[in-house]
């Protein structure tokens, strides 16, 4: 092939396909899984320090680092394999130990993780995981752990992979504050497969708990959405009352669409983000391709029932926040109409005033006029009489008689030139 330029960005997004392999192991295993969040705006956080932080912890085994912003690292740590991972709102540490303790789910798998590190955590712990796994025993070993090492209540139970192990979990706290899974595998199952298992089985309980976080968010704004709801139709019943002042209302009505604004960009993202998760909770469960287990629920069958509820209602409360502020902005749009109606009104009491005062303008013009005529004709009068005293002698008449011969003409020139010159104006 000729010589031809690379994107820049080109081998960095094929590379991103395979950046985060799937652990293998073989049963006897056990997996420590922690996730940690920020506890305040974790899409936002400074991403180095969840580097830097997985650093310290490398540098207690003497193990070299991972790349200046890297998001994933695997690698050995003691005994240990350490699988590191960064998301947009968390990090992950899964501590791979092959064999199985004495104790079941022995809360000690975590002693890799050193306290006073821990203690340092740049987050919160949304979730930690002890997954047991182990080789294929009898049906009736499997029969007794179910019932010593879970809640019956809510276990679920289920064949995946086309029958290559058995997964069981309770989505249970024990007492030592984690979860807990058993796989039991079918010795034909590779390592690879195992790792799937395990990998998915932390997923799908990480994305629960991280879209239950919307779920939270839902209870806690519920009051507000109550209060918010009767103000605003308290509101819409007010506006069908003419008497009550649009300045008022406008003022109420801002105040609450300002509130439901604020409500809705604080929960924009959170909302977004629980739709994200239940969907990747779902894909991971189609993932495993269950089958039911001696009539057992499976993992589908628990979400349905305790899962999606949860999720239906943060849909709903999102639905609603998102029909209040319609609402609100439906009612900025009446009570517009109300101002434009109550202005037109207004408008037109004023032309009519105008015309009134226009009507009486005219007529105190034509007034004006008619005095204006007078006013005119009497000086012209006069200066026309001083013109025909000449004529008093020739005539043989007096003063009197010859201002009164000339006023009729005179007015009537008056009148004339001034009607034409108020034609001519208008």
């Amino acid at each position: 092939m000729p010589p031809i330029d690379d994107h820049p960005l080109r081998y960095t997004l094929a590379n991103e396909l395979h950046a985060r392999p799937f652990p293998a192991m073989e049963a006897p295993h056990v997996a420590a899984y922690l996730a940690i969040k920020n506890p305040g705006e974790a899409a936002e956080r400074d991403r180095a320090v969840d580097l830097a932080h997985l650093v310290k912890l490398l540098d207690r085994f003497g193990l070299p680092h991972p790349p200046p912003g890297a998001t994933h690292y695997y690698g050995k740590l003691g005994k240990h394999w350490l699988k590191w991972e960064q998301h947009t709102e968390f990090v992950t540490y899964t501590a791979f130990t092959e064999g199985l303790p004495d104790r079941v789910f022995d809360g000690s798998e975590f002693d890799v993780f050193p306290a006073d590190w821990l203690a340092e955590m740049p987050g919160q712990r949304v979730t930690s995981v002890l997954v047991r796994v182990e080789p294929m025993p009898t049906a009736d070993r499997i029969r007794d752990s179910l019932r010593d090492w879970f809640v019956p209540e809510s276990l679920a139970v289920a064949r995946v992979l086309d029958d290559a192990a058995i997964v069981a979990g309770d989505f249970r706290v024990d007492s030592s504050g984690n979860m807990r899974f058993a796989v039991f595998v079918d010795p034909p199952t590779g390592a690879r497969r195992i790792g799937r298992i395990v990998q998915r089985l932390c997923e799908i309980e990480t994305y629960k708990s991280m879209s239950m976080l919307g779920f939270s968010r839902v209870r806690s704004i519920s009051g507000q959405l109550n209060d918010l709801d009767a103000r605003l139709t308290a509101l819409m019943g007010q506006m069908m009352h003419a008497d009550e002042p649009a300045e008022e209302t406008l003022h109420k009505l801002l105040s609450i669409s300002g509130e439901l604004e604020k409500l809705s960009a604080q929960c924009a993202f959170r909302f977004g983000a629980t739709g994200a998760y239940e969907a990747i909770v779902a894909q991971r469960i189609t993932a495993l391709r269950e089958t039911r287990y001696e009539g057992r629920q499976t993992f589908a069958e628990f979400m349905m029932r305790r899962y999606e509820p949860a999720m239906r209602t943060v849909k709903s409360s999102e639905r609603r926040l998102e029909a209040m502020a319609d609402r609100s902005i439906r009612a900025g749009n009446l009570l517009r109409t109300r101002v434009d109606v109550d202005r037109s009104a207004q408008n037109q009491a004023l032309l009519e005033s105008m015309d009134k005062r226009s009507d009486l303008q005219l007529r105190l013009q034509r007034t004006v006029e008619g005095l204006s005529v007078v006013a005119i004709s009497y000086y012209a009068v006069s200066l026309a009489s001083y013109l025909m005293y000449p004529l008093q002698d020739a005539t043989g008449l007096s003063k009197g008689m010859l201002t009164a011969i000339i006023t009729l003409p005179v007015v009537g020139v008056v009148w004339l030139m001034i009607r034409r010159l108020t034609r001519k104006l208008h």
